[in-house]
Parts: C-alpha cells; sequence; structure tokens
C-alpha cells in the first residue's frame, strides 16, 4: 500500500488533517465530506453538509 501525505493542521500545528469520508441519503459515496486534525488535544474539523462548509463542530463516531 503506497503511503500517502496528508496537510498539517494549521491550528495546531502538531496533527495531520485525516480525510473522512461517508455515504449520502442514496447510499452514494461522499469522499472527504470531512477532515479532522489526528491530535486528540486539538480536535479541529471541517466538514460539508448540504453543499456549506462548517468548522470546529466535533466530529463523533457511531457504530452502525
Amino acid at each position: 500500500m503506497a503511503e500517502r501525505e496528508f496537510p498539517q493542521c494549521l491550528k495546531c500545528g502538531k496533527g495531520q488533517l485525516l480525510p473522512l469520508s461517508d455515504y449520502g441519503r442514496n447510499g452514494a459515496t461522499i469522499m472527504y465530506k470531512a477532515w479532522t486534525c489526528s491530535n486528540p488535544d486539538c480536535g479541529f474539523s471541517l466538514r460539508i453538509d448540504n453543499g456549506e462548509i462548517s468548522y470546529g463542530k466535533p466530529i463523533s463516531y457511531t457504530d452502525k
């Protein structure tokens, strides 16, 4: 597997921004719907919902 380099978090400067994907209402894959910092102390996130970009909201994990 090829290694990938992700951008450094500009908020904390310690972590990397990791891309997260999701599924849309009709089951289509949404690539890179959100990005979150790999540094757990930072908590920075950026996400796209219905065409609107928001940042700083916590990204949660749900087990479906």
